[in-house]
């Protein structure tokens, strides 16, 4: 098996994340709040991490498309685009989470933190099955633009 450099190196620091939220959720629970705010900084900066090499790598290089099976594109397209709105809706949950943590709007923060963390755990779940199926399970397909990589062509 030769897995790609890049994508590896993105999934990992995506699934690093997740960790970091996870733990982050475990201290706040212990009301261990200077330790729990450390944690997702460092959370955030991974998903900052993945999300540099991600959109570096689209840009310069392109995209994998899918190299399964014709009779399962259907159905990793449908799942990428779910994956692809996870980690978008992820994203822009996590700022606000993090904005409105960092300036004290405790009360927001709280409401949404849960929220963001469930979703940022089936983003890093998804994405992780993406990374399968592009180059575990399947040898990956052409590298070509985001665009006919999702839509096929």
């Amino acid at each position: 098996m030769n897995l790609p450099l890049l994508p590896t190196i993105s999934t990992f620091f995506i699934v690093l994340s997740a960790i970091l939220v996870a733990i982050g959720w475990n201290l706040v629970r212990r009301r261990k709040i200077e330790a729990h705010k450390k944690v997702m900084v460092a959370a955030g900066a991974a998903a900052l991490t993945f999300f540099i090499i991600y959109m570096s790598r689209t840009i310069f290089i392109g995209n994998t498309a899918f190299g399964g099976p014709d009779e399962l594109k259907l159905f990793y397209t449908i799942f990428l685009i779910f994956h692809i709105t996870l980690a978008t809706t992820g994203g822009i949950m996590g700022l606000i989470t993090i904005y409105w943590g960092w300036k004290n709007q405790l009360a927001k923060h709280r409401k949404i933190g849960p929220f963001t963390s469930i979703v940022w755990f089936s983003t890093a779940i998804t994405g992780v099955m993406v990374y399968l199926l592009l180059y575990v399970f399947y040898e990956g397909g052409h590298t070509t633009s985001v665009f006919k990589a999702i839509l096929g062509g």
